[in-house]
């Protein structure tokens, strides 16, 4: 009676607790923790723990500093220049994030992080969406699939393909425009297929005099112009040209365009972006328009820029390893689509078209990076959504296949295809485990940490890398031989988060030790010995990570004979106070003409020493 009676008790507990939260909550619980602890692994887990990389991270940093210093939120600078490179949303947001969390490698990462976690929450919805409207249709799924939509398994196959490979970790956690162009191109996209699948307008829709749009063909065109304000024209020339593409083929361009607002849109879209443009090409004329339109946008798709070349399969290169493990199945997800069917597709629902559209995503952004003569492994970063859509869709044929039949020994055409991307990927991940294990014969020496080779190697995170990824290849094979894909599938996401955790971030932390870390320590130093308005010089190679760390001007000059022209210089002469502060490799010192009488040491890091030196010592040694 006792046993009963606590029973009953919290039965009626836990239904009295559970009541007091709505339904929606009790069902969204397990989908909030489960993309938190997704977007918490891959995104915001020792994300500021290393220092800025040098060269491009602290360029955004600093410009984005110096907004909150001299209030100037229309031109961002970084040492003492306007950086025209990038259109401010990025500067914002950092500049935001310090207000929040302080000038550090948080803030200045944050916003790339939260950004690859929007997208990630982004892609989970899309495909709840799609199989909840899938399903409609019995034919779809099997009666024995799960039937809680809520733990269905492609949207969250989908967040983990987002989430968890190379290029997505590794422009998440770094301070620079590259992933909040993703996030926004990639939030159009889906905000504009969210809308496209379901066409009928509501009640709900936004009106403006005799129109109406549908909220996410509205929200489509606020996301094109926040890409546009991250990266200039690209960000909705590549959205719209994926669109177009997409229409034409399925020949339902004419209805789409009616149904978008064209005008109505646009006029959303001039109001977001055009007031920036307006102000600073206002403040700085031909300057800006030449160096930002010319240079950075029309030049780098025709000219190659600062030697950024590259062979015409250099991107297929780059998603077979940006998007590992993964990549071995997109050619069988790509097969798998039937793009060349286009009355099949033309007669289709529209909640269908969604590989279809995920195709044309991926196609176009790799083409049009293709054809661009500049390139650079961060460029074809928006094709990554596109890329998860098109493979987790895949899984979800396969695990749909797994649950309609039992081991059956016919062979048909469908299994051919899955057997096949199952022995590719195992060779795919033994040759990573292979060429990982072999790696230290091949990686070359860094002048600017000598001793970082030998020490990665000593480390035994190599050798633990390939132990992860055989242990997988093995487990990819036995669950293959058992034909159980859906073990397969967790063995790949298995592997690679341990490969993250246990090799990659121990790994990057040595490379932060060697790399940057001196850096870091000496700019520490200047900030304590500097004398008021003494300048500091480095010579070589340019590392605007002292600019953000000192927060001061630094002088650069890349070869020592241009460090002793600026030294002749009257200018330098007649300025206050009589010294200066020199940063650079012992070497480089010597071929000045200075000798270590003529000047202070004060410190040394890694491969640098900062000096200090008076002026006249400067002329004597020129003299000499």
């Amino acid at each position: 009676m006792k046993l009963k009676s606590k029973c009953l008790f919290s039965s009626g507990f836990k239904s009295q607790f559970l009541s007091q939260f709505p339904p929606f909550l009790i069902r969204g619980l397990p989908v909030i923790i489960g993309l938190g602890l997704i977007g918490w692994l891959a995104f915001f887990w020792n994300l500021g723990k290393t220092g800025l990389v040098d060269e491009t991270e602290p360029l955004f940093a600093e410009a984005a500093r110096q907004m909150l210093v001299t209030g100037d939120w229309i031109t961002p600078y970084f040492n003492e220049v306007p950086r025209f490179d990038k259109p401010p949303l990025i500067y914002w947001l950092m500049a935001i994030a310090y207000r929040v969390v302080g000038v550090n490698e948080w803030g200045v990462r944050l916003p790339s992080a939260i950004a690859a976690f929007f997208l990630t929450v982004f892609c989970f919805y899309i495909l709840h969406f799609y199989v909840k409207n899938i399903k409609t249709n019995p034919q779809n799924y099997p009666q024995n699939y799960p039937q809680k939509i809520e733990f269905h398994p492609l949207p969250w196959i989908g967040a983990a393909l987002i989430a968890f490979n190379p290029e997505t970790i590794a422009w998440a956690r770094i301070g620079v425009s590259d992933l909040l162009l993703n996030a926004c191109m990639g939030s159009a996209l889906f905000a504009f297929f969210r809308g496209y699948a379901e066409p009928k307008i509501n009640k709900s829709n936004y009106s403006i005099s005799n129109y109406s749009i549908s909220p996410w063909y509205f929200a489509f065109y606020i996301f094109l112009a926040l890409a546009v304000l991250t990266k200039g024209p690209i960000g909705c020339v590549l959205p719209l040209l994926i669109i177009g593409a997409f229409t034409v083929y399925l020949g339902n361009i004419q209805k789409v365009l009616r149904e978008i607002k064209p005008v109505l849109g646009s006029l959303v879209f001039g109001v977001l972006v055009l007031p920036w443009y307006i102000l600073v090409t206002a403040k700085h004329g031909m300057t800006y328009l030449n160096t930002f339109f010319g240079y950075h946008n029309f030049q780098r798709f025709t000219q190659v820029v600062n030697h950024h070349s590259a062979p015409w399969y250099f991107y297929f290169i780059v998603v077979l390893v940006g998007f590992a493990p993964w990549s071995v199945y997109l050619p069988f997800a790509i097969y798998k689509t039937n793009f060349w069917r286009r009355t099949y597709w033309q007669n289709r629902p529209r909640i269908e078209h969604l590989p279809l559209f995920s195709l044309f995503w991926f196609g176009c952004v790799f083409l049009f990076f293709t054809i661009s003569v500049t390139k650079l492994p961060s460029y074809i970063l928006p094709l990554m959504p596109a890329a998860a859509l098109l493979v987790s869709w895949l899984w979800g044929e396969i695990l749909k296949h797994n649950q309609t039949s039992n081991v059956d020994n016919k062979i048909t055409k469908l299994p051919r295809l899955f057997n096949l991307a199952f022995s590719l990927n195992f060779a795919f991940v033994t040759a990573i485990s292979l060429l990982i294990f072999f790696s230290y014969l091949w990686i070359g020496k860094d002048p600017d940490m000598p001793k970082f080779r030998e020490e990665l190697h000593a480390s035994g995170f190599l050798e633990l890398s390939a132990l992860i990824w055989i242990i997988a290849a093995i487990f990819i094979l036995f669950f293959w031989w058992k034909r159980k894909p859906d073990k397969i599938l967790m063995v790949n996401l298995i592997g690679f988060i341990a490969f993250l955790i246990f090799a990659v971030t121990p790994a990057n932390e040595i490379f932060d030790f060697h790399r940057q870390q001196p850096l870091r320590h000496l700019a520490e130093t200047v900030k304590k010995e500097r004398i008021f308005q003494e300048e500091l010089v480095m010579i070589g190679f340019q590392k605007p990570s002292l600019v953000f760390y000192t927060q001061n001007p630094v002088e650069y000059l890349q070869y020592p004979r241009d460090a002793v022209n600026y030294f002749r210089s009257p200018n330098l002469q007649k300025t206050q106070p009589n010294s200066l502060l020199i940063l650079a490799t012992p070497e480089e010192i010597l071929e000045t003409g200075l000798q270590t009488s003529q000047y202070q040491k004060l410190d040394e890091a890694g491969i640098y020493e900062l000096i200090r030196v008076s002026k006249a010592s400067l002329l004597n040694s020129q003299r000499n």
